[in-house]
């Protein structure tokens, strides 16, 4: 379990984390990428995750998101790895939306969805922590917003598969968690808040 007061290791995986997304919003917002980040940590502090766990939740986007200003994806590895260490890396990588499968061919969004979903099967259970809390965050912020606008098309607008796409998208992850076995408490709140989406998204969403 974590305990409680100060971690250097959780406040260097803010910084790092801080330095990496630098200048990157959140979708369709002003808000610091950083943001996002920051809540899933809070989400899996909330669960009393230990200190390996929250950095990864800190860290899961900055392979996928910060291969930029010379960096390249080995680079960001070996710092995650060198700085935090290989279960952190390892969770990271577990959950990190892949563009390029192992026979080196081109994911399209659609497989690249689906092989995300196929390795949760051998993902840690770290990993899978920091998967459900951060669809979570993500789907809890959609259906924030959703509440708070008049026009909610220009909320669903924001991502590449539109209303039925995105609501979908957050049902099937919490669904292939359930199907590899993984039954932590986070799971209620992650089944709650994806069914949640799918009803603001109208019965055409629902399975």
């Amino acid at each position: 379990m974590i305990a409680a007061g100060y971690s250097d290791v959780i406040n260097h995986a803010l910084a790092f984390a801080a330095k990496h997304h630098d200048r990157q919003v959140r979708k369709g917002t002003k808000l610091p990428y950083l943001t996002h980040p920051a809540n899933v940590a809070i989400i899996l502090t909330r669960y009393g995750r230990d200190n390996d766990t929250v950095v990864a939740g800190i860290l899961h986007d900055v392979v996928e998101d910060c291969v930029r200003d010379g960096y390249t994806q080995e680079m960001l590895e070996q710092r995650i790895g060198d700085k935090f260490g290989t279960k952190v890396l390892d969770a990271v990588l577990a959950i990190t939306y892949r563009k390029i499968d192992d026979d080196g061919v081109d994911l399209s969004g659609d497989d690249r969805k689906a092989d995300y979903l196929e390795r949760l099967a051998t993902a840690s259970e770290e990993a899978r922590w920091v998967c459900a809390a951060d669809k979570i965050h993500n789907a809890s912020s959609i259906v924030a917003d959703l509440r708070r606008t008049v026009d909610p098309e220009t909320i669903w607008n924001r991502f590449g598969g539109g209303k039925l796409g995105t609501a979908r998208w957050y049902r099937q992850v919490y669904d292939r968690l359930r199907e590899v076995g993984f039954s932590a408490p986070i799971m209620t709140e992650l089944g709650q808040v994806s069914a949640e989406l799918l009803e603001l998204a109208g019965p055409a969403a629902r399975p």
